[in-house]
């Protein structure tokens, strides 16, 4: 780069202080791996009154200000806190984020952000950063980009920001009444239009971003193509061909410091693509014994870490389980929450089959780290998937992912090839359950009939690049390309 690039990264959320999924992992690690490579990246997101005490007590005060919105006026502070060489923003308004139930999913969410995002281009003049580019996430701060355009572009300062829309999963939109666009937005109905923000009757706010917005990525090529159709695009397909000249697909990577199994604090064992089979094995018998499923060396332990719902397949597990159990020597342990029907329904084979299966209905990151590492498959079989985290996490620690052929996990796993050895996992096409039970019986043979073979697959998976290092390094071409354009 012959200067130094400007990049204010705003997002709902932002791992360690809050997470609720994969884009609270993406916007810790990928401003930490642009910042690395000398981009001037800043991250703004709200000040969560949830924030854990740790950083709660290292943050600053910056400054305060109003901003009108519609024929009132609402109070943003801004604090600030530097972390890993990145600083970090957060807006401080407790009517709007001083909520004990969460994140999102309350009814003033479109309000509540719709605060956030004029709060955000409000700061940047009083923090004295104006960045080249406005890279924005998601539906939450997708209007950003609309008002930059609608109601800000009398600021001259403002008026040569590039703005760029991630979509971590389109099926979040941010749906809201018009009445919001005067009377927490101020900008009349100017943007009330087809090719603006109105969609269905309704303001939308993914609709405006990715109108309004100069590059649309999303987290896989895959997925990139695949929003484009009606079986994906969750009703916005039209909008994304209409847009197709500004999307681009970039694979999401892991933060490959937290998750190392040569020095993982929360492995039993530590091991690298030399030591793994003693190291798995190691780890393999803890995960066994905490969950309480027989501790059985040879019996091909299958991993879940997943939220329990139809997107993520689910259906499919609950639906095969039961056969696998009866006629395969295999153990499940599954860990995560959701729908109440999967929550039941595998609480019921625990109790039907002690020892072969664990439903450990819970959300815990400790344990996690131990189905990556300890267990042999690790079951992705999800209906759709932007991209997707942990079947890579799972590669990372030598356990080989079974997924569904679709978006991310399409773009990550390479189905094993029995002829040349090529492969770091296994995949399905068609999204039945039929499907998914043979490529997990044949899975399952492989681990009892060819040792040799699994154990060079283990090596390659470990030692496939999902770091941050390439995406970053699109990124930053991505945003080279978009300055000069």
């Amino acid at each position: 780069m012959s200067q130094v690039m400007k990049i204010l990264f705003a997002t709902s959320e932002c791992a360690p202080f809050y997470k609720t999924g994969g884009l609270g992992d993406v916007a810790s690690a990928l401003p930490k791996a642009l910042k690395q490579k000398g981009v001037d990246i800043r991250v703004v997101m709200p000040y969560y009154t949830s924030m854990p005490q740790i950083y709660s007590e290292q943050i600053e005060d910056v400054t305060h200000f109003y901003l009108k919105m519609g024929q009132r006026e609402a109070y943003v502070g801004v604090k600030t806190l530097v972390l890993d060489e990145v600083t970090y923003y957060f807006i401080d308004n407790h009517d709007y984020f001083d909520r004990q139930g969460g994140l999102y999913g309350y009814e003033d969410d479109g309000e509540r952000f719709g605060f956030f995002d004029l709060a955000v281009i409000e700061m940047m003049q009083y923090i004295d950063f104006i960045p080249n580019i406005i890279h924005v996430n998601d539906w939450q701060t997708a209007m950003i980009p609309v008002l930059l355009v609608d109601r800000y572009h009398w600021i001259e300062a403002y008026r040569n920001i590039r703005k760029v829309l991630t979509i971590h999963n389109i099926r979040f939109q941010g749906w809201a009444k018009p009445s919001i666009l005067p009377e927490v937005f101020g900008t009349g109905f100017n943007t009330y239009h087809m090719n603006g923000v109105m969609h269905k009757n309704m303001v939308n706010f993914l609709k405006g971003g990715i109108n309004f917005s100069d590059i649309v990525t999303t987290v896989s090529p895959s997925y990139a193509d695949e929003i484009q159709t009606p079986a994906f695009g969750e009703g916005l397909d039209g909008v994304l061909r209409a847009n197709h000249f500004k999307i681009r697909g970039i694979i999401n990577g892991i933060d490959y410091i937290k998750n190392d199994p040569t020095s993982d604090p929360r492995l039993v064992a530590n091991f690298n693509t030399k030591t793994f089979k003693l190291g798995k094995a190691k780890n393999k018998a803890a995960l066994q014994e905490k969950v309480g499923l027989e501790v059985n060396p040879f019996a091909p332990l299958l991993g879940v870490v997943s939220r329990l719902t139809d997107q993520k397949g689910m259906q499919l597990i609950s639906e095969k389980a039961e056969e696998i159990l009866e006629t395969t020597d295999a153990q499940f342990v599954v860990l995560g929450t959701g729908d109440a029907v999967f929550e039941n329904t595998f609480r019921y084979f625990e109790n039907r089959y002690p020892g072969r299966f664990c439903a450990y209905i819970a959300f815990d990151t400790d344990l996690a780290q131990l189905i990556y590492s300890g267990s042999d498959i690790f079951l992705m079989p999800s209906a759709f998937e932007p991209c997707g985290l942990s079947q890579m996490m799972a590669m990372r620690y030598g356990t080989l992912p079974l997924v569904h052929e679709i978006g991310g996990l399409k773009d990550t796993v390479w189905p094993y090839n029995q002829f040349d050895g090529t492969g770091n996992g296994f995949s399905f096409a068609q999204f039945t359950a039929y499907d998914f039970a043979n490529v997990l019986r044949y899975a399952l043979w492989l681990y009892h009939e060819r040792q040799d073979d699994w154990d060079q697959l283990i090596r390659q998976a470990m030692t496939t690049d999902f770091s941050w290092d390439h995406p970053s390094d699109d990124y930053i071409t991505m945003y080279e390309e978009l300055l000069r354009s």
